[in-house]
């Protein structure tokens, strides 16, 4: 809804505690408002694309350099987080390209630091998009889910955080307009499959997600099939790591926000990602090709190109 006092489209903080902050420092970015310019540097960014690994994000932000036809080939793309290893951030035009580790508690700082730093540098009407890579339940491996609801362990869309002992739950809706306008660009990409499905979220890789080829296993594979078969009916159709806090934190702080994750493998025919590296490269490029197809669409540059090797 527009506000008449000219705050419309701006990334909302909900701490009164910010305004009483002289210098606010975004440590594990290393910036601040008082050693950077934040306005300056990112105040005409648009669309900020979030995933786990940095070699990943970079590599994206090259991409989205070529396909917005920036001058210079993009190579050399700079890391904005330089002085921090723990996260490490690109940007190509009005896209950021931001990396944000493995599972809750990394993407949760992460996007602590990122929200606050959208709102220090004034951004108007920012789309915010995970792409990610994740562990297919009953889709062929290849396929791109893009999530309607976040679901934790037991199929709820919920995320519980403990602030000072007590649990606090908040929703993990996501922006359904966002999630149409994406399904509809993938109809443009017909090299491979796009749906719209439920994402569940756990807080660990191995157990957590029902795997039987961890350090620990307490449970046979009939309670694991079971137990994924639980998740399918329940409307799961992948499964990551970050989706719920992702959800929850954007979506309390007024950003359009979706989760586009490729999946490396069928979670109902194995546990190992077997797949070669050539293979599962290609894989984590079509999340990038479908979030290049849709700023493309919304900057008006027409289709997109192909991801070059």
């Amino acid at each position: 809804p527009h506000q008449p006092d000219g705050t419309s489209g701006l990334v909302l903080v909900k701490n009164p505690h910010l305004d009483l902050m002289e210098e606010d420092i975004l440590y594990h970015l290393d910036l601040g408002t008082k050693t950077h310019n934040l306005p300056a540097m990112f105040g005409d960014i648009k669309f900020v694309c979030v995933g786990g690994s940095p070699n990943r994000m970079r590599a994206f932000a090259q991409f989205m350099h070529r396909e917005l036809g920036l001058a210079g080939d993009g190579e050399d793309v700079a890391d904005i987080c330089a002085g921090s290893d723990r996260y490490a951030m690109y940007r190509a035009g009005p896209v950021l390209s931001i990396s944000h580790g493995m599972g809750i508690p990394s993407i949760s700082i992460m996007l602590h630091e990122l929200i606050k730093l959208l709102h220090h540098a004034k951004c108007r009407d920012v789309t915010i998009i995970r792409i990610g890579t994740s562990g297919g339940l009953g889709i062929k491996a290849g396929s791109v889910v893009i999530t309607d609801t976040a679901v934790d362990s037991s199929f709820q869309p919920r995320f519980e955080q403990v602030v000072l002992g007590d649990v606090v739950v908040r929703s993990t809706e996501l922006d359904k307009d966002l999630a149409e306008e994406l399904l509809a660009c993938s109809r443009e990409i017909p090299d491979f499959p796009t749906l719209i499905g439920h994402t569940m979220c756990t807080y660990d890789f191995y157990e957590g997600q029902g795997r039987l080829d961890g350090a620990l296993c307490s449970f046979s594979s009939e309670k694991k099939l079971e137990y994924l078969r639980r998740a399918y009916d329940a409307g799961v159709r992948n499964i990551e790591m970050e989706s719920t806090a992702f959800a929850a934190l954007c979506g309390l702080c007024g950003l359009k926000a979706a989760v586009v994750c490729v999946t490396l493998l069928d979670r109902l025919e194995g546990d190992q990602i077997r797949a070669s590296h050539e293979v599962l490269w290609e894989y984590q490029q079509r999340p990038q090709r479908l979030i290049a197809a849709l700023i493309r669409k919304r900057l008006g540059l027409g289709p997109a190109l192909l991801p070059a090797d």
